[in-house]
């Protein structure tokens, strides 16, 4: 395993997204496949069913990480521009797949055959290979460092299965949480102190306000095992020292 981190950002495609109506499962569960992959989730924009947004959104944060997800905007409806907008962006035509058409004729051969509206989701940028979905037919798409993606989450769920350990990365990002009835702000300093003192080690305070009392959750990531237990410890023990009790796992 390297220790370069390597990175992702993500693109949720979609009005709807935007409008409210439909609320985001994506980022979540992108964001926790990437990590099992060694891989984080740095940046995630929303834009909407506008092609110039998501050509501009595509160059920006292509350009600054190893990978580029996107989500949304790949169906067979008119709305569906996502394909369009990210060959633009990459400066090549739109093509159909023959792969991708010869899969979802066979899928819909007994759901009312391959319409043009359903052969829409066989078009490509051009030089782009197929990523497998079990749940519709319809594949997903990447070229090169870009993977587009569906944005229903069970679909993209699929893709991003057919994907695990097939991509470059790193150490997995390993945490701990421990959680306590204090407020952060009596232990910002011991929390600093923690951190500086445990190279590699990153603690994240997470406030709370319940049954009428002020808490946080404190949770420790790291790359090392070793490294993040020491920190919990060491955090769990100085949190214990000023009195305060400590819950392992979180409050």
């Amino acid at each position: 395993m390297s220790e370069r981190i390597w990175t992702a950002a993500l693109i949720v495609i979609g009005d709807e997204i935007l409008s409210g109506r439909t609320q985001d499962k994506n980022v979540a569960q992108v964001a926790t496949w990437l990590n099992v992959q060694g891989i984080r989730l740095r940046e995630v924009r929303v834009v909407a069913d506008d092609s110039d947004a998501i050509v501009e959104a595509v160059n920006a944060l292509r350009a600054r990480n190893d990978y580029l997800f996107t989500t949304g905007g790949i169906g067979p409806t008119h709305d569906d521009i996502t394909v369009d907008a990210i060959a633009a962006a990459l400066g090549v035509d739109v093509e159909i797949h023959e792969g991708a058409r010869a899969m979802l004729t066979g899928y819909y051969e007994t759901r009312g055959g391959l319409t043009e509206a359903r052969l829409r989701m066989a078009r490509v940028p051009a030089g782009a290979s197929l990523i497998e979905n079990r749940m519709s037919g319809a594949p997903g798409i990447r070229h090169g460092n870009i993977f587009i993606m569906a944005g229903v989450p069970y679909i993209t769920a699929g893709m991003m299965e057919s994907l695990t350990g097939t991509l470059e990365g790193g150490l997995p990002l390993l945490s701990a949480t421990i959680g306590c009835w204090v407020a952060e702000s009596e232990i910002a300093d011991l929390l600093g102190d923690t951190e500086r003192a445990h190279e590699g080690c990153q603690i994240g305070s997470y406030p709370f306000f319940r049954e009428g009392r002020t808490g946080a959750n404190f949770v420790v990531r790291s790359t090392s095992q070793a490294a993040l237990d020491a920190c919990v410890a060491a955090l769990s023990a100085g949190l214990e020292a000023g009195g305060w009790q400590v819950t392992p796992g979180g409050i």
